[in-house]
Parts: structure tokens; sequence; C-alpha cells
């Protein structure tokens, strides 16, 4: 019943702003109208996401790991990149926002999500374990996408200012895009195994019989369903977002935080339950995952609406930024590099997410 209700609600909201938005989003200059529509857009997209996370659990639970936590973690990148991309159009003036969402989704997972998650599992139960193998490759993936995007710009000399040549553009677009495709092959195909915690249980959970082929398509055609309304109100809350930031007068970083919250809000909170309950290999799966898929497909994204739409595309982080991130990485890779995790790692990312906070405010 929930979940019919939810969809009634988003797609009337679909409706509501086909009919009426070109009148309602011309007159924001009223704060309260602002805020009202904002909140109202938040409430919408947000609720359809928490949809999102639970068709596609459900398909986790039918296809196994790493499957499952794949379509969830593509089905958020997708709301992102929409997300991304309705802000970069609306605002014809947006140079930095790919840069700035990649670099939030990257702290508020990397750090946020996962200082706090292995804190509240290092509390709960101790020491958690979780398969080496899986965590290395999604680092191995992790390191060098987010060097050629937010770091590799700021040292070329073709351009200035953390931009890109067409030449470049196309080319790193490419490297991306056939990167991630091998990774997942490697993910879904012969070494699927290596995102998985107990091979041995898991096979054994799955010896009986799959699911049917009707009730996957159910739960697909039930995750689109609502993942569309998100797509269509994404150009709304991308004016309002704009309108909001310049007249608060606020960082310009502060738009791509948002986005990052609002999409991974509702992954985040299944990462946090899976390691409530002693599922660590399923938040790393989501977690290392979505900061896998993020720069993966974003960058591609941002890039061809940049040429397209003759944007210009700033992807090289400031001087700061760039050492929170390779901070960021090296602690991921030896908070990674054991059997097991602790409280004390999840305390040293939760630190470094407070001070990209800070940052974000006081640069």
């Amino acid at each position: 019943m929930g979940g019919i209700l939810r969809l009634a609600v988003a797609w009337a909201s679909v409706g509501a702003f086909a009919w009426f938005g070109k009148a309602w989003l011309g007159e924001l200059s009223g704060a309260f109208w602002a805020t009202g529509l904002f909140l109202w857009l938040l409430a919408v997209i947000l609720w359809a996401a928490f949809g999102v996370v639970h068709e596609a659990e459900e398909l986790a639970h039918m296809l196994g790991e790493p499957l499952g936590t794949l379509v969830l973690t593509l089905s958020i990148v997708v709301i992102e990149v929409v997300l991304v991309s309705a802000v970069m159009l609306s605002a014809k003036d947006a140079p930095t926002l790919g840069r700035d969402t990649m670099f939030a989704v990257l702290m508020i997972v990397l750090n946020g999500v996962v200082g706090l998650g292995l804190l509240i599992g290092g509390l709960k139960h101790h020491q958690q374990s979780y398969n080496l193998q899986g965590a290395s490759a999604f680092l191995a993936v992790i390191i060098p996408l987010t060097t050629i995007a937010l770091i590799i710009p700021n040292f070329t000399t073709s351009t200035s200012d953390g931009t890109l040549t067409v030449l470049q553009a196309v080319a790193f677009s490419i490297f991306t895009v056939s990167l991630y495709g091998v990774f997942l092959l490697i993910q879904t195909g012969r070494h699927s195994d290596f995102f998985k915690e107990d091979v041995k249980a898991d096979a054994e959970a799955r010896t009986g019989p799959g699911p049917s082929a009707g009730a996957v398509a159910a739960h697909v055609a039930l995750l689109v369903a609502n993942i569309l309304p998100i797509v269509l109100l994404a150009k709304n809350l991308a004016i309002i977002l704009d309108y909001g930031i310049a007249a608060l007068g606020a960082p310009s970083a502060l738009g791509g935080v948002l986005i990052a919250a609002i999409v991974f809000t509702p992954e985040a909170i299944s990462a946090l339950r899976a390691i409530a309950r002693n599922e660590l290999q399923r938040a790393i799966n989501l977690c290392l995952g979505a900061a896998t898929s993020t720069v993966g497909l974003t960058v591609p994204a941002i890039l061809a609406v940049g040429l397209i739409t003759g944007q210009t595309v700033v992807l090289g982080l400031k001087p700061t930024e760039m050492t929170l991130l390779t901070v960021t990485l090296i602690l991921s890779t030896l908070t990674f590099s054991g059997l097991r995790t602790t409280v004390l790692e999840g305390a040293v990312h939760l630190i470094l997410f407070f001070v990209y906070l800070v940052l974000i405010f006081s640069p």
C-alpha cells in the first residue's frame, strides 16, 4: 500500500509541475514560495529514491550479490547524472557543478558513510570481516578514475583552470567508460566471488529454485516507475536550487553537496542498515560501488553536456580538495588492506568528513 501511495504522490507531482510549473517557477522572488516548492520537490524526490532502494533491495535478494547492489548503485548514479545535467542545463553557468558533486559523493561515501558505518559496526560487533579481494578491486579502479578526472586536469598545459581540451575530454571519457566497463565485467563475471563475503554460504542459499522471470520483471518495472518521477522533476528542482544558492550567496560547492546528499541518502541508509546486520560486504559493495560508478559515469556525462551545449566544464579540484582526496584514497587503501575493520578506522574517516564540511564554508 505504501508503494502505491508513493507512486501516486510522485506522479501527481510530475503532473502538477508539468501543468503549472512554468508559472510557479517564474515567481521565485519570494523566499517563502521558493522554500515551499523546494521542500515539496525534495520530499517527493527523496521518497521516490527510497522506493528505488526498496525495489533494488528486492532484486538484490532475488539475484544475490554482487548483482543486487549493482542494480541499486547504477539506479542511484543515473539519478545523480540526471540531476547534475538538469542543473547544468538550467543554470547555464555552473562550470564546477559536476566536479563539486563528484567530490561531494566521494567525501560523503568514502568518509561519511564508511566512517559512520565502521564506527557503528565496531561498537556493535567489535570486528567485522569482508572479502579483501573485492575491496581491493574497487580501490584499484577508484584511484585511477579519480586521478584522471579530478587531479590531472590541473596539470595539463593545453588549458588552464582545471578544464580540458575537446580531444582530452573525448579521450578521457572513452578511457573512463572503458575502465568502468572492464570492472563491471569482472564484478559480474568470472570474479564475482570477490564481492561476496562467504562464497560457500551464498551458494548454499541459492540452491533452491531461482526467482521467476515475472517477479524480476515486476520489480524492474516498479524500479523504473520510481526513477522516472525523479528524472522528470529534476529540472524543476535544479531551477530552485540554482536560485536559492544565488539568493543566499552560499558557496557554489554547496550545490554539489546538496545533490550528492539528496541522491545518496537512501543508499547510505541501506548501507548502514547492512552494517548493523553485520553484512559489511554488502555495505562495501554499496559504498565503494557508488564511488566507482559516480566517477565512471558522471565524468563522461558532464563532459558530453559541456561539449554539446558549449559550456565550460571545470574538473580539476582546488589544492586543498586535492590534498583531502589524496588522504582519503590513502586512508581507504589502509582501511581495506586487512581482513577485519574496527572502530578506529571509522573514527578516522569521520574526522576527514568533518574537515570536508568545515572547508565548504571556510575554504
